[in-house]
């Protein structure tokens, strides 16, 4: 019986130690800490932003950079510089979030849909700050594609919604 008791308290500690490792990315995401620049311009239809993600695990803060790079492009836009004209954010009503946060968080969800929008290139720089990393990532987000999903799903109005 101590050794049943042993190994589920084993098979518990090893599960709860994977999934608060996963559980905390999430909630690091969920604060949406991150910053947003343009580093280029990319192909007709994409931009090319640096995100600099924070986390006190530098993993993962570099496995978050996709999704904070495509939630930029919707919610925060890209500021000028770097060659780069600054880009308003595809939403428009900043409460959009909030309004349609069921779609959000299945859209946001490990393995969502903005991975169909977003890729990394290059290799991320790391700086330490403080407790914890931020760890910049160029990424390549296909706006208009983007932009066409959230319209399909609702959550955003079309550019002919305009006239």
């Amino acid at each position: 019986m101590k050794k049943l008791i042993l190994l589920f308290a084993v098979v518990f500690a090893s599960t709860a130690c994977f999934a608060g490792s996963k559980s905390k990315a999430n909630k690091d995401t969920k604060q949406w800490r991150y910053e947003i620049e343009c580093a280029g311009t990319g192909t007709a239809g994409t931009y090319v932003v640096k995100v600099w993600s924070y986390s006190k695990k530098q993993a993962t803060a570099q496995n978050q950079a996709v999704k904070n790079a495509v939630h930029g492009v919707i919610f925060k836009g890209i500021p000028g510089g770097n060659g780069c004209a600054s880009q308003r954010p595809l939403a428009n009503n900043p409460s959009i979030e909030f309004d349609k946060a069921d779609y959000f968080d299945r859209f946001f969800a490990d393995g969502g849909e903005y991975q169909r929008y977003g890729s990394q290139s290059g290799v991320p720089e790391t700086v330490k700050v403080g407790k914890e990393y931020k760890v910049g990532v160029v990424v390549s987000v296909q706006k208009d594609n983007l932009r066409k999903a959230l319209e399909q799903a609702g959550v955003i109005k079309g550019l002919n919604s305009l006239f």
